[in-house]
């Protein structure tokens, strides 16, 4: 997948998690727990619909790594890059 791809995926999940919210604009760098006011069960949901769409398994221990929409995007890329047998 491509970052565009990767991009699109993230935004779709968030979008699953955070109906109300206005994606179009999201900037990329932007803390998603405050810009969207989500909470963990809402970025536990998230990982899981990621993972759905990615097939790239987000072990909770990164969580902390995965605070923009930016960071997500980065940090697909790269699994699939070291893994891409993980690419669905």
């Amino acid at each position: 997948m491509t970052k565009e791809e990767l991009r699109r995926a993230v935004l779709h999940a968030l979008g699953d998690v955070a109906p109300e919210a206005d994606l179009t604009h999201l900037d990329g760098a932007a803390e998603l727990r405050e810009a969207l006011e989500i909470d963990s069960m809402d970025f536990l949901n998230l990982a899981i619909g990621v993972r759905d769409a990615t097939g790239v398994e987000v072990p909770e221990a990164d969580y902390p790594h995965l605070a923009t929409l930016d960071a997500w995007v980065d940090y697909l890329a790269q699994r699939m890059r070291d893994n891409p047998q993980k690419e669905t």
